[in-house]
C-alpha cells in the first residue's frame, strides 16, 4: 500500500442541536471540548495524525464554523478546509471529497471518518484503521463498525454473514446487509445474533471507486460533481457554489453503500467508542461521585443522584434532591431536562426557530 495517497476527510458540518445550550451554529458540538483534552476536532485530528500527515488530512465543514475550525486546526493546511454551501448530508458531501483528491492525487485512498466521537483505545482503533485502508486500497469498499455492547435503537446496523464477524481482526470480512434503526425487540434480536455490529459512519475506499459507485447509483448528482473544475482551479470555488446545492440530499448508506457489491467489513473491538450523540453520552464518560453525578461546573449537589451537570456561565449552581437530571448552564440560557429526554434538546431548538429565536441558534 502506498501511504503516501492515503488520506482523511474528517465530516464536520453537523450543528449538534442535542447539545444546545452549549452547541450553536457558530460553535457547535464539534469544536466545543467536553472532556478537558481538546475539542472534538481536534481530538480526531490527533488520533488520525498517527496514520495520515496533517497535509493530508481535510475537512468539510459549514460556512458557519470554519472559520473557528482553521483557528482549532493551525497544522491543518487552510485550504483544505472546506465549507459547504449548503447542507447535502454524506452521500454528495463525499462526492465532492472524492473529485477534489482525484484530481490533486488519480490514486487517493480515502478514509472518512466523524468529527465528534470519542475513542478511549486509539491504538487499538488505528490497528483496524490502517487495516480497512489496506483493503480500500486494493479497490474494495470498506468500512469499520462498533461492536455492539446493548441493545441499541438509535444506531443503523451492519450484518455479517453468519460466524463472519470478528472483533478486533484486521482480516476482512464480507457485509450482507444495512439495517435501520430497530425498534428494541429487533435490536435485541441482532445482538444474540452475534454477526450484527453498529454502523459507526466511518468508510474507506479509493476516491475513483466511489466516483464510478455514484454514477451508477446516484447519476444526477454524479453528474453534477463530474461537472466541477479541478481543484485548484480559479472557478473551483464558484462552481461548487453553484453545483454543490443542486445534488440530492442523502446519505451515502442509502446512495452507493446499500446497493454496492462486496463491501468489506472491519469491527473494532472493546476501544470505548462513543458517539457523543447526546448529553447522556457525555455524562457517560465525565467522572462520576458516589452518587452518580457527573459534574463540570462549580456546583454543590446534595440528596441528588444521577445528575449532569455542566456550565460555564461563571454562576454556582445548586442542586437539592433531584435525580437524573441535565442541567446546561450558559451565559445566556439555561437546559434543564430529564435525562430520559436527552435525544430531545433538539426540539428545543425548532421551537426557538419557530419563536425567531436567532440570538440563541
Amino acid at each position: 500500500m502506498a501511504v503516501n495517497h492515503l488520506h482523511a476527510l474528517i465530516l464536520a458540518g453537523g450543528r449538534g442541536t442535542r447539545f444546545w445550550p452549549k452547541s450553536r451554529k457558530a460553535r457547535a458540538k464539534q469544536v466545543i471540548e467536553f472532556f478537558g483534552q481538546g475539542t472534538m476536532i481536534q481530538q480526531t485530528v490527533a488520533r488520525l495524525k498517527q496514520a495520515i500527515p496533517l497535509e493530508r488530512i481535510w475537512i468539510l465543514t459549514n460556512p458557519h464554523l470554519r472559520d473557528e475550525i482553521v483557528r482549532q486546526l493551525p497544522g491543518v493546511p487552510k485550504r483544505q478546509i472546506l465549507a459547504e454551501p449548503a447542507q447535502r448530508n454524506t452521500a454528495p458531501a463525499i462526492a465532492l471529497a472524492a473529485h477534489i483528491l482525484q484530481s490533486i492525487d488519480p490514486d487517493a485512498v480515502m478514509g472518512i471518518f466523524p468529527a465528534d466521537h470519542y475513542i478511549e483505545n486509539e491504538a487499538a482503533f488505528m490497528k483496524t484503521v490502517k487495516a480497512a485502508y489496506a483493503t480500500a486500497a486494493q479497490g474494495r469498499m470498506a468500512l469499520i463498525g462498533i461492536q455492539p455492547r446493548w441493545p441499541e435503537t438509535g444506531y443503523g446496523y451492519i450484518e455479517f454473514e453468519p460466524g463472519a464477524m470478528n472483533p478486533g481482526s484486521v482480516a476482512a470480512a464480507k457485509v450482507t446487509a444495512f439495517r435501520e434503526k430497530p425498534a428494541l425487540a429487533q435490536a435485541k434480536r441482532f445482538l444474540r445474533a452475534g454477526n450484527f455490529c453498529w454502523n459507526a459512519g466511518m468508510f474507506f475506499w479509493r476516491a475513483e471507486v466511489y466516483l464510478s459507485q455514484l454514477r451508477q447509483h446516484l447519476p444526477a448528482t454524479a453528474k453534477l460533481i463530474d461537472s466541477l473544475p479541478a481543484f485548484g482551479s480559479r472557478r473551483f470555488a464558484k462552481a461548487v457554489e453553484a453545483v454543490f446545492p443542486q445534488c440530492e440530499n442523502i446519505s451515502v448508506d442509502y446512495a452507493v453503500l446499500e446497493k454496492a457489491e462486496g463491501v468489506a467489513g472491519f469491527v473494532a473491538g472493546d476501544i470505548g467508542w462513543n458517539d457523543v450523540g447526546s448529553w447522556n453520552a457525555v455524562y457517560e464518560l465525565l467522572q462520576h461521585d458516589g452518587d452518580r453525578n457527573g459534574v463540570r461546573a462549580d456546583a454543590v449537589l446534595m440528596e441528588s443522584r444521577g445528575n449532569m451537570v455542566a456550565a460555564d456561565s461563571g454562576r454556582m449552581i445548586a442542586l437539592l434532591g433531584v435525580n437524573d437530571l441535565i442541567v446546561v448552564d450558559t451565559p445566556d440560557a439555561l437546559l434543564v431536562a430529564h435525562k430520559s429526554m436527552a435525544q430531545r434538546v433538539g426540539d428545543l431548538v425548532k421551537e426557538l426557530e419557530t419563536l425567531h429565536r436567532s440570538e440563541l441558534l
